[in-house]
């Protein structure tokens, strides 16, 4: 069972996260004392952490930047915030995911189960028939023959790869790929699945994915 501890200074979206977290079967532990959050965070033996960026004392990119200079726990930031500056500085500051305030609780659950599948995988190679998929270096290889992946490839194909033979609808894609409605891009997962395409082409095996109208996709 995975344990998430949950950095947050209000009580109330605290234990509201802990209860939705708790009923779908995971271990939770919170911070009750904002003196040292640092120290707390280093010492949580978690396998995820969701961390507020608007804390008292230190905020959550402070933490997340400290944080990481030793440690690959995986993190989701959650911020009220909507400036697009907070995002990126939390993903070059090494966030895994970012999800924004009020949060859509199944699309919340979704994203925190996708980062931890990943975070299983880092560091694996996962054979897909006689290709060579890699995690850590976000590349397929078949034949010798390598294909570099972006971050969004990765995780569609990854996504497509954990359901190999069972249909993977488009708005389960664009969960997982965004925070909520006004980011979904009908057009920019086509963008991602079309190049993917390319890709899995250029190593003998452009037939891979199939399209399933109205339905999704599956990888074959």
């Amino acid at each position: 069972m995975n344990k998430i501890l949950i950095v947050e200074d209000d009580r109330t979206l605290c234990e509201e996260l802990s209860i939705l977290l708790e009923n779908a079967g995971y271990l939770v532990s919170t911070i009750a004392d904002f003196n040292d959050v640092f120290l707390q965070m280093k010492e949580a033996d978690v396998d995820l952490i969701l961390l507020d960026i608007n804390l008292p004392g230190e905020n959550g990119e402070v933490l997340l930047q400290k944080y990481r200079k030793d440690s690959d726990t995986p993190i989701i930031m959650l911020t009220s915030r909507t400036d697009d500056i907070d995002e990126v500085l939390s993903m070059s500051y090494g966030a895994d995911d970012y999800i924004t305030k009020p949060y859509n609780p199944t699309i919340l659950l979704l994203r925190i189960s996708a980062v931890l599948k990943r975070s299983v995988k880092k560091g694996q190679t996962q054979m897909y028939n006689d290709v060579q998929v890699s995690f850590v270096s976000g590349s397929i290889m078949r034949n010798g023959m390598e294909q570099i992946l972006t971050k969004n490839e990765m995780i569609i194909f990854g996504l497509l790869l954990d359901h190999k033979g069972e249909i993977v609808s488009r708005d389960d894609m664009m969960t997982v790929l965004w925070d909520n409605d006004e980011y979904l891009n009908d057009n920019a997962l086509s963008v991602n699945i079309s190049r993917l395409r390319t890709k899995l082409s250029e190593l003998g095996i452009g037939d891979a994915i199939e399209t399933r109208k109205k339905q999704g996709y599956l990888l074959k």
